[in-house]
This record gives structure tokens, sequence and C-alpha cells, in this order.
């Protein structure tokens, strides 16, 4: 870099930080600002021309006014003027200004891209970093048309220095970010390529970043590059750490280059050239005997460094998975970290590990590691080590040891962090069926999984040992007898209430002989948790009931009691209701021939896919689910196959839908506000008969499919057309219901990141009827349309019945707003034309970045956001329960970051964050305080900017 000349020091600009820093108020510092503005404005339009020195020294100011968090609407003219000095220090400070002041729609964009392809032209090599930094930070469409030819040029022309090949491939690859249809890489591709024989390993280092994220989209244009890759790698790991002095970081040589040649390698499968991939090998193995050798520094940043290579080294010993001796080595290497002091270290083991369980070849040496897993389960402090020692327990789950495994996550499933309770029974509900003996084990497993955890049992966890039961004989009188035995447990979990029903209600003959389990016992003991329940459940006992009128005749009169009683007939739900008058009626006109008929035994399901499988897959997402296929395993010698789990599968493609069949033909219609069966309906083959009185066999619709998890369970949702119901509950989530009548469902899953947003929109068909002519819009204020823009994709104009689809909208905050805009859908359902308006939950606050601050900082900040404009202060009452715990989780959800200790008062709440828009940023400091006495709040807001400190004061009041 060129010297800083003596007169480059800027004592005016020293002179004015000190004035700012001295400060007393905020009221002090604006009036200074405002002074110098003043001054700097009256400068910029004087009739004398200024040197260069004197407009530097000015653009300074104003950049550093602009990191003040105050407006800079001037000046941007002079930035670019300062592009074409001599001097690098005024070029400098002009591209700085333009990086950070100017956005990619500025009407000076020509000019500056003008004065870039001067810098680029001048073959200086400072000047041509300059205007390539400039390039990257602006990153927008404009300069990367303008630019994307002569870049890769720029990059692989021989005279080119090397600091600026360095600048120009980490430019490539921020602008193949950003524009990727931009780059023309075609006809460069192969001298890229050749990068990685450059002398200089910062060069090599930019080019491999490049090449790597192009290889993700272009694989056949880069596979040259492996070669060179495994070349350039050879030489690092063989080279001693004096070497490369300038790239060896505490005795590791080159560790960042080495990472990224080894994400490169996992681009591609393993070399078929047997040199290159002996070479290759050799790496590899150097690499796994460096880790055992003893440290040559007793520094974290060693350790880190070794490390980060051999975990990169790992995961494309994985990804070849081709090298039985490799993937052992590494499955040891990963054992000796399992007790390694280092939780990050633990954590990567334990994930690295189930990828290498899924492999025939290391699946083995992983299950050496089972006491030491089972251990980390118990004991680890982490719940996020925790959760990944489950996953690895999932994974090397087989027949050997599969009843150790789920004993062990039943054990730990008591104790288990609330937010992976749901996971583990989804796990253990496989794991028990799927390598299931003896269906007397499995039958028990469930049971007291429900018993453990009940709230976290699923729907399609009790479905399907429901499914299992019904489809294996030899296991129905123990179902019978140890769900009966459950039951008369003081307190049970509702999802055994439903169990205990459904099977005792097919199967309770079995064990009705045993005085202790008699029919009337059996009806006493399911109706003492009757009035316990929910309406679903009440539904289903009710059905239970109609079939022990079938099974047991003595039962009759005290069950037609009960279904003729006002708490019946007149119950306040319809379907409750219904099933009361029908069910009576059933009992009292059919023979018993026609009642043995109609209430015949369940017929066995058809074999189709898990529903729990599919669950946990979308939990999860497919690729992170370790393969449970016995087909990959060789144990013993000898393969492991299913013949063993003769369970059959049941489709779950198919959404929790209305009772379509009613047990006795009538001409009335349905009641519009049934409730939703209580097994989702199923595909049955026509000689299937016999009523399924619990709904579990209705023909499924084409096209079916689960609705995403982000539907939330709504008991018969009635809003109006166009409601703002559930519009106030997203303030501080972005996941759940937004509308919902008795066609359709609309889901929201959201995420943001500073100024930018993505929704995706699931429209649900709860209706037996296609909607046709499916069209969405999202209409916008006036002003709103100018704050912020949204862009809808396509929607698929026709939704099956009982299907899903999904739309994705990208939003970008341009400037801060405070409506918000409107969904409107429209679509034909039997001929008539529906259309709705749902408000979006895109708020203000949905755009904050949490920071993170030190007491002093905070209060450092408070003081200068002090002027009345800036603070808005609103005392409520609760309307909602005071509690603590609540009050946090809504206040993360509302995005600021929560500062613990700043407060003196430790019952209060100080969080902090940045509000992001294209245009701006603003910061934002708050201060709730409860008053649990009196159940009031006091919220208090200061930003830089008053709309925005009304509007999150607003927005967060209504809360609680």
């Amino acid at each position: 870099m060129p010297a800083v000349s003596k007169g480059d020091g800027m004592r005016g600009l020293a002179v004015f930080i000190s004035d700012i820093r001295n400060c007393k108020s905020k009221e002090a510092e604006v009036k200074r600002i405002n002074k110098e503005l003043a001054n700097i404005r009256s400068k910029f339009k004087g009739d004398k021309a200024l040197d260069g020195y004197s407009k530097k020294k000015y653009v300074c100011k104003l950049l550093f006014i602009f990191l003040l968090g105050h407006d800079i609407d001037f000046g941007h003219m002079e930035a670019v003027n300062l592009l074409s000095s001599n001097k690098y220090t005024e070029k400098q400070i002009g591209y700085l200004f333009i990086s950070v002041l100017v956005n990619s729609n500025s009407d000076l964009i020509r000019l500056i891209n003008n004065a870039i392809k001067n810098d680029l032209a001048s073959r200086n090599s400072t000047f041509m970093n300059l205007a390539l930094h400039c390039i990257a930070n602006v990153g927008s469409r404009e300069m990367a048309e303008a630019f994307a030819s002569e870049i890769p040029r720029i990059l692989v022309a021989g005279d080119t220095m090397d600091s600026v090949k360095q600048s120009a491939a980490l430019c490539l690859l921020r602008l193949n970010r950003t524009c990727p249809d931009l780059i023309p890489m075609g006809e460069w591709t192969a001298r890229v390529v050749h990068l990685l024989n450059d002398q200089h390993l910062g060069v090599v280092t930019a080019a491999t970043s490049l090449i790597a994220t192009l290889a993700q989209k272009s694989p056949d244009d880069f596979k040259t590059s492996v070669s060179l890759a495994v070349a350039r790698l050879s030489r690092i790991v063989t080279s001693a750490s004096i070497d490369l002095q300038d790239y060896t970081y505490y005795f590791v040589a080159a560790p960042w280059l080495s990472v990224k040649l080894l994400r490169l390698l996992q681009c591609y499968p393993p070399p078929e050239d047997a040199a290159l991939r002996s070479r290759l090998t050799e790496c590899l193995e150097t690499i796994l005997n460096k880790a055992q050798e003893p440290p040559k520094s007793k520094k974290v940043q060693h350790s880190n460094a070794k490390n980060a290579v051999l975990f990169e080294a790992i995961a494309l010993i994985i990804h070849h998975d081709s090298e039985p001796n490799l993937l052992v080595r590494a499955c040891n290497q990963l054992g000796q970290f399992l007790q390694h002091r280092e939780t990050n270290l633990r954590y990567l083991a334990l994930e690295s590990m189930c990828t290498l369980a899924s492999s025939e070849f290391s699946h083995e040496a992983v299950k050496t590691h089972i006491e030491t897993v089972i251990s980390a389960l118990k004991t680890e402090r982490d719940v996020s080590v925790r959760q990944r020692a489950v996953d690895l327990l999932y994974a090397m789950c087989d027949r050997s040891n599969s009843k150790q495994i789920v004993a062990q996550m039943l054990s730990y499933l008591e104790t288990a962090d609330y937010s992976i309770r749901e996971e583990i029974v989804l796990k253990v509900a496989i794991l028990a069926e799927k390598y299931a003996v003896d269906y007397t084990w499995y039958v028990d497993t469930i049971l007291n999984l429900i018993r453990i955890a009940g709230d976290y049992v699923s729907e399609e966890v009790w479905y399907r040992v429901i499914q299992i039961v019904i489809n294996r004989d030899d296991v129905q009188g123990y179902a019978a007898k140890t769900v009966f035995e459950a039951l008369q447990a003081p307190a049970c979990h509702e999802n055994l209430v439903k169990v205990g029903g459904y099977i005792l209600g097919e199967f309770g003959n079995l064990i009705a002989g045993d005085p202790r389990s008699s029919p009337l016992v059996q009806f006493d003991l399911l109706h003492s948790k009757f009035h316990l329940c929910s309406v679903p459940t009440r539904a289903l006992l009710l059905s239970a009931y109609i079939k022990f009128i079938n099974l047991f005749p003595e039962v009759k009169g005290t069950i037609q009691d009960v279904l003729r009683s006002d708490s019946q007939l007149r119950n306040a739900d319809v379907e409750l209701q219904q099933r009361a008058v029908e069910y009576l009626r059933l009992s009292c006109i059919a023979s018993t021939d026609i009642l043995a008929t109609v209430l015949e035994e369940m017929p066995p399901f058809p074999e189709r896919e898990s529903s729990i499988l599919a669950k946990l897959k979308k939990k999860k997402g497919s690729s992170k689910l370790p393969d449970l296929d016995d087909s990959r395993r060789t144990v013993n010698g000898s393969s492991e196959h299913a013949e063993d789990t003769e369970a059959v599968n049941i489709n779950v493609n198919q959404t929790c839908r209305f009772l379509t069949e009613e047990l006795i033909s009538t001409d009335r219609p349905h009641p519009t506000s049934c409730s939703a069966s209580m097994l989702p309906t199923r595909a049955m083959g026509p000689s299937h008969t016999s009523t399924d009185i619990l709904n579990l066999n209705s023909a499924p619709s084409s096209g079916a499919s689960l609705l995403v998890d982000v539907f939330s369970d709504i008991a018969n949702p009635a809003p109006t057309e166009g409601s703002e119901e559930h519009f106030p509950r997203f303030v501080c989530k972005n996941n759940g219901v937004i509308y919902e009548n008795q066609l359709l469902q609309i889901g929201l899953k959201s995420e943001y990141r500073q100024n930018l947003g993505r929704i995706y929109v699931f429209y649900g068909n709860k209706t037996s009827t296609q909607f046709l002519s499916f069209s969405t819009s999202v209409t916008s204020e006036n002003v709103l349309s100018s704050h912020l823009n949204v862009q809808a994709k396509p929607v698929d104009p026709l939704i099956e019945a009982g299907a899903q689809v999904q739309q994705i909208l990208n939003i970008e905050c341009v400037s801060d707003f405070s409506d918000a805009p409107v969904l409107n859908i429209q679509f034909r359902y039997g001929g008539t034309l529906q259309n709705i308006a749902v408000k979006l939950p895109v708020m203000l606050n949905k755009f904050f970045q949490p920071t993170e601050m030190t007491s002093q900082d905070f209060f450092q900040r408070w003081k200068q956001l002090g002027a009345p404009q800036q603070e808005v202060q609103k005392i409520f009452k609760a309307q909602n329960q005071m509690d603590t715990d609540v009050t946090k989780a809504k206040l993360l959800g509302f995005g600021v970051a929560l500062l613990d200790g700043v407060d003196p008062n430790p019952a209060n709440f100080v969080g902090a964050g940045i509000i992001h828009t294209k245009t701006t940023q603003v910061g934002c400091l708050l201060r709730l305080e409860p008053n649990t006495q009196a159940q009031m709040y006091r919220l208090t807001l200061r930003t830089s900017k008053e709309s925005v400190s009304q509007r999150l004061c607003e927005l967060l009041s209504e809360q609680f």
C-alpha cells in the first residue's frame, strides 16, 4: 500500500470526532453535527473550488456522521469526484463512501462505473484492488452487467498481479452469488481451473473458493479441477510447516486452503484414475496420521486449525464411501473425540458418526461406541449434543442392539429437553416397529411411550400401533389385556384412552372371560374417562360403545342408557349428538345379524409407507435422516433382511378429513361443522365391505398429501372471509395457520434475514372436491408499495381434493412501514367463485437483527437516543397472565436480543436490535417493566427514527 504522507492526518476530522465524543448529551451531539453539516454544505456549494484534500476530509466527516446513525442526503457527487484522483488516500475514501452510502438504484451508478472502468484499465494494482472491492461491496446487478466479462479477463491474464487476482476471484464469487446468470464462465473455465497451480497460495485459496461454488452449479465444467486439487492438497499435507511459512497457522500448513480443497473434492465422486485415487488416499491417511501425533502447541488455535482439516477430510471419506480402511480409521478417530473436554468436538464427532453409521463398511465400527454415546445422552449438559447423541443411537440401531437403544431412549425421554421430545418419540416408535420380532414388546414400548411423553405422541404414532395390532392376530389378545391394565391408572393420557377405546372396542372379547375384565368392567373403565376427554376422543369412545353392543349383548341396556342421556342426545357438539342418535337408533332397530355385519371386526390394512417415518422425514428433512434399510448392512457375514418385521406399512399421504362415511345411509346432508375423524382415511380394496366405525378406511382422494407441520390443530375454526383473527399472533412467531374455514386452510412458514424475507404459503384443500382456477395476488396500499416490495411466485391453478400446494413470496423492506400487504385468493368450488382476502403478517419487527451489547454500551446509546421524538413510552394493563418465561419468549420472538444484567431491577427486560431496510438501518433499544401487583406494564422504546419507535411500540404492546 502506498505510504501515507504526513499531511493525510486530516486534523479537522480528528477535531470533529473529539468534539462529538465530548458531547454531554444527545442534543449537544445533534447540534454539533448540524453545525458541521451546514459548514460542509456551504463548502461544497461555495464559489471556491475545493482541493482533493478538502474534499476527502469533508467526505470522511459525512461518512462518520452516517455511521453515527444520521441520514446523509448530499456529498455523493464529491465522493464520485474523488474516484478520479491519482492519490491513493483520496481514491480510497471515495470508494469507501460509495460502498457504504450509494445504493444500486442511484443515478450516479453510471459515473461510478466509468471511474471503475478507468481504474481497472489503469494496470495500477492498488487502484484495481480498490475498484474490485467496490464492485464486490455494492454487488448490484448493474455492476454485474457492466463488469461480468471484464473481471474474468483480469483474473486469468498473465500479467495481473497476485493481489489483484485474489480480489478478482473473490469479486467474481460475490457477483455469482447475487447474479449467477450474468457470469460467463464458459470460455474462462479451463484457465480459472489452472489457477490451482499458481505459485501464490493466496491466489489458490481465492480461486478454490470460486471454483467450489461454480462446481456445485456446473460440476461437469470443472471436473478437471479434481486432479489439480489432489495434487495441491498432496503438496500441502506432505510439507513441513517451515515450507509454507507465510501460510502456516500455529504449526498447521495452510489450513484454510486445505479445507477448501477438501470441500471442492466433495463435489465429485472418487477419482476413476487409479494413480490419482491412490494419491488422494495417501493424503487422507496422512491427515488421519497427523491427528494421532502429539500437539505441537497447547494453544487452542492450533487444535482448531488441525481439527478443521481433519473433520473436512472425514467428510470427504464419508462422501466417497469406498475405502473401508479409511472409514474405520475415521470412525475410530471420531470415537476418541466423543469423550473430549471440548463440547464442539463432541458435537461434530457425533454428527459425523451419524453419517458413518449408514455405511456398510463402518457400521460395525460405529456400534462399538454405543456405551460412550449412551453416556453422553445421560451426562451431556448441552442439549444440542444430546440431540446428536439421539440421532447417532437411531442411526446405529439394528436387531442386535435395538432393545437396548430403545430402552435407553425411553429412559432419557423422561428428562429430555422439551424441544426434542417429539423427535425422540418418533424415533422410538420407528425403531420399535422396525426391529420388533416379538410384537408384545412393541405394544409395551408404545404404551410406555404414551405414558412417559403423551403430549408429544403425535396421531401418527397411536394410529400406527392400532394398525399393527389389527394386522397381527397373535398380538391382539395381549394388546387388549395390556391397554386394559394401563387404563386402570388414576391418571391416563388422552392418547392412551384413544388406543384403549379402539383396541377394546375391537378385541375386548378376547379378555372378557376373566371376571376382572368382564364386559361391564371394560365399559365402566372406558366410560370413567369419557368426561375428561376432548370431543374427538369422546366420539371415538361412542364408536367403541356401539362395538361393545355387538360384542357383549349383556351390556346393551347400560350402553343404551348412556346414549339416551341428555348429555349425549342434546350435546352442543353436532358430531357427538349425531353419533349418539344414530348409534342408539341402530342398536334399537337392527337385528343381531345386521348388527354383527355392520359392526364386523376391522379387516387388515394394506401395505403402504409408514406414517411415522414420513412425519420424521418432514421434521428433520430426508437428507439428514440416516438410512434404516437393512440391505445396506452386513452383520457377521450375512445380510439382515426384513422378513422378521411383517408389520404392514400404511399410507400417510392423506390429510385428516371430515367423516365421509356415516353408519346409516340417509338422504339428509352432512353437518357443516362435523369434527375431524379419529384416524386419517385409508385406502381399502373393494373386498373390504366392513363398516369403518372409527373412519379408518375412507377412500383417499387423488393427489392427497399430508399438510406440513406448520399447520397447527384448530378445532372447528370459523373465521369470517377476510378475517384478521390470527394476524396478531404472528408478531412474535413466523409459522402457523393464518386463515381457515370449511373449504381452505392457509399456513405460513417465514424466514427473514436483514431487509429480505421469504414466506412459504401452503394452501390446503379440506374438501372432497377440486379447487379450479386457483389464483392469488398480493396488493399493497399506495404508500406501502413504495416501502415494501413483495414478489409472488406462480401457484398451481388446480388443487386436488385433500391436497395442498405451496407458493413462495419474496419480501424486500425498502424503508420503514406500518401497514401490511393483503393476500387475495380466488378459486372456483362447486361452480361458485370464492374470494378470500388475508392480511399477511409482514411487520416491521420481522426485519430485526438482534444486537448484543454490554451494560456500558447500552446506557451510552440510550443517552444518545434521548431526543423527545426518538422515545415512545406506553403504560398498559396486562391482557394475559404475567409469566416471566412467556414474556422472555415473546421478546425473543419479536426479534431483539435480551441483555442480561443491564437493568438494575432483575425483573425488568432490556433488549437491543437493528431494523434493516434497503435504504437505512435503524437502531432500537427497549425496556419493558412489569408490575405484577398492579398487573401493568410500562414499555419504553428508543430508536433513531420516530415512526419506527411508534410502530414497534404498537406491535409489541398488543402482545401482553
